[in-house]
């Protein structure tokens, strides 16, 4: 009888077991986007009437800068732009902040932002209202110096 029973608890501890080893069945919707990252998205995109992709990588670049970012890497034929900056008042918090710049159609290029800080994205929509306004001056004066023709000097 008592082996019977050892048997018993054997057999359905080894099923539950077995069971426990499958892997769940990923759903149908696992990758489609919620109406929560749609929205977010919004406010992370704009688009830009330049044409010349290396002129807006210059003006992402300038604008990270001119926030107080280090850029990290910066590369032109993605169309990639990643930078980092310790936050304030806290200088062990850190933002990171990757910028995707695109060509939308033959006069205009998309720019997005995706910020995140303490490797938790940031949604608040005035953050990136304020990186896109710095942008715009960027591309602003990068656009008017290359119009008049001016060579463009580092600063002492």
């Amino acid at each position: 009888m008592k082996r019977r029973a050892v048997w018993g608890v054997i057999v359905i501890a080894g099923g539950l077991w077995v069971q426990g080893c499958a892997a769940p069945e990923p759903s149908q919707d696992l990758l489609a986007p919620t109406e929560a990252q749609m929205k977010i998205r919004s406010v992370q995109t704009r688009v830009f009437d330049i044409a010349d992709r290396q002129q807006a990588m210059r003006g992402v670049i300038t604008a990270l800068q001119d926030l107080g970012f280090i850029v990290e890497r910066a590369n032109e034929p993605l169309g990639l732009v990643t930078a980092a900056r310790f936050a304030e008042p806290n200088y062990y918090d850190v933002v990171g902040v990757t910028v995707t710049v695109r060509q939308e159609t033959a006069e205009r290029m998309m720019i997005r932002a995706n910020a995140i800080f303490n490797n938790k994205p940031i949604e608040d929509p005035k953050v990136y209202q304020n990186f896109f306004a710095t942008l715009e001056r960027s591309l602003f004066i990068n656009t008017n110096k290359d119009n008049k023709g001016e060579q463009s000097t580092p600063r002492q």
